[in-house]
């Protein structure tokens, strides 16, 4: 199983206890395994194996996921109020093909004028897609080695060593590349900065490898296995709301 939270661990101070760590499966290439796509649901719930996923051991309100139609098709709908949670695809660890690239469309309507990724009060993200990577805890000191295993024991969830976030910030330009305000497991590669296309739809294709490379290169030279890929929100620093929608995500070269 699979958490999308990376910060999890390190916004609620996890128990010492840690699980034995597994060693790194062998799995196909990317392509033999296809995210399940929002405009293939038959209701307002997203497709399986899409699941929501907020912090463990946590009262705050969850974050609203649900399908619905826009412009004739059918999207995901991601609305915030003063709430967190992520949208998770768990993968089974995917040993990705070069070049392989991650596309997919968002639009951003209400969004967080108040978020500030650099500091806790403001770690608010009105979007996010992240792609959530199996890195070999070696590749870890040992005090944030520790706080993982800590998680995941705290949270009964595969915590990643490595989350890659994309995301849609208020001020931020684009571009920016930034460590979560919580936890150095999670980087962020700002895409979409301020609000010149708030209701547009804006489309994205990204490399996975050479962003990985960006972010993370000083830790590992080769691409782990992709764990999962998560849609997420949060407005529950900056007690807002937002509201944005995602159209299909892909995995391909």
């Amino acid at each position: 199983m699979l958490i999308s939270a990376t910060a999890t661990f390190a916004q609620n101070p996890p128990l010492p206890e840690a699980p034995h760590d597994a060693p790194p499966a062998t799995s196909p290439k990317a392509g033999a395994s296809a995210l399940h796509l929002f405009s293939s649901a038959s209701g307002t719930q997203a497709p399986a194996p899409w699941r929501v996923v907020g912090l463990p051991k946590s009262s705050k309100p969850l974050t609203h996921f649900d399908i619905t139609a826009l412009e004739g098709k059918q999207v995901l709908r991601v609305q915030t109020d003063h709430s967190y949670a992520n949208l998770v695809h768990d993968l089974p660890d995917l040993a990705l093909a070069p070049g392989t690239k991650l596309r997919w469309r968002w639009r951003l309507d209400q969004p967080l004028r108040q978020a500030d990724l650099k500091h806790r009060q403001g770690d608010d993200s009105p979007l996010k897609i992240c792609a959530l990577f199996d890195l070999s805890l070696d590749h870890l000191g040992v005090i944030e080695r520790n706080l993982l295993r800590a998680g995941r024991s705290m949270s009964g969830e595969d915590l990643p060593a490595a989350t890659l976030c994309y995301v849609w910030d208020a001020t931020l330009p684009a571009g920016t590349l930034l460590h979560n305000a919580f936890t150095h497991r999670m980087r962020m590669i700002v895409l979409d900065s301020g609000e010149q296309r708030l209701g547009q739809w804006v489309s994205h294709t990204q490399d996975l490898a050479a962003d990985f490379q960006r972010a993370f290169g000083e830790e590992s030279a080769t691409l782990p296995p992709l764990h999962g890929v998560l849609v997420g929100a949060d407005s529950d620093n900056t007690a807002g709301q937002s509201l944005g929608y995602v159209g299909d995500i892909t995995l391909a070269p």
